[in-house]
C-alpha cells in the first residue's frame, strides 16, 4: 500500500511539473522557430446586409404564461432611405428545412391585445432602425393534431419583397395552433439586446417622412 501511494504522489508530481515546464517551441524546416498559426474564430459572422440594403434579426423572445413575444429589428444599412408601412411577413420551417403551414395575423388580435397599433409611414435614414415583434401561444389543445416547431424563420420587410433567413436563438414553438401574430414596423431607437420592445416601447406616430429626408 504505501509502495503504491508513493507511485501515486510522483505520478501527480510529474504531472505539476509538465504543466509548469514552458512547452517547446515548434521549428521549421529551417531550424528557425515556426510561427504561431492563429486559432480560428468559432464565433458566427455578423449578418449581412442584403442586396435591399437592410438587415433583420431577433431582439430576444419574452415568454409568459404561454404567450410568446419575439423582437424583429430592422437596421437600413443601406446608403438611401427605405421606406416601411405595413407587417413584416414571417414563414417557418421545420428542422428539415420544410416549410410549415402557419396562419400569419396582422396585428395578433386573436391571440394577445396591445400590438395591433395599425401601421404608419416609416422612412428610415441610412443607420436607423425599425422594430416589430411576433407573438404566438405554446398551446396544445388537440392531441390528434402534431405540435409545430418552427427551427428556421424567414422574414421579408413586408408582404412581396424578398425574405431573408433570421438567426434563431431558439425553436418558435406555435404547439398546434398555427397561428402567428405580427406587430406593424414602428421607429425604433432602443438597445439592440436580447430583449423585444415592449408595445408601449413601439411608437405610435412616425416622423413626418418629408422632414427626415
Amino acid at each position: 500500500m504505501r509502495t503504491a501511494a508513493a507511485r501515486i504522489g510522483f505520478l501527480a508530481g510529474v504531472t505539476v511539473l509538465a504543466a509548469c515546464a514552458p512547452a517547446p517551441t515548434p521549428e521549421s524546416a529551417s531550424g528557425l522557430p515556426a510561427t504561431p498559426t492563429p486559432a480560428a474564430s468559432t464565433a458566427p459572422p455578423p449578418p449581412t446586409c442584403s442586396p435591399e440594403g437592410i438587415r433583420i434579426t431577433e431582439l430576444g423572445v419574452d415568454a409568459a404564461m404561454g404567450l410568446r413575444a419575439m423582437g424583429l429589428e430592422l437596421v437600413n444599412c443601406g446608403d438611401r432611405p427605405y421606406v416601411l408601412e405595413g407587417y413584416p411577413a414571417p414563414s417557418l420551417r421545420d428542422a428539415d428545412g420544410d416549410p410549415l403551414a402557419v396562419q400569419v395575423i396582422p396585428g395578433a388580435r386573436p391571440i394577445t391585445a396591445g400590438f395591433d397599433q395599425p401601421p404608419t409611414r416609416v422612412v428610415l435614414r441610412p443607420g436607423e432602425r425599425a422594430a416589430a415583434a411576433l407573438l404566438w401561444r405554446n398551446l396544445v389543445t388537440d392531441a390528434t393534431v402534431v405540435a409545430s416547431n418552427g427551427a428556421h424563420l424567414d422574414v421579408a420587410p413586408l408582404p412581396g419583397r424578398p425574405a431573408y433567413p433570421v438567426e434563431l436563438d431558439g425553436p418558435i414553438d406555435l404547439g398546434n395552433t398555427g397561428r402567428l401574430g405580427v406587430s406593424a414596423w414602428k421607429r425604433y431607437d432602443g438597445p439592440s439586446a436580447t430583449k423585444p420592445p415592449a408595445p408601449s416601447d413601439l411608437p405610435s406616430v412616425a416622423p413626418t417622412p418629408d422632414s427626415r429626408l
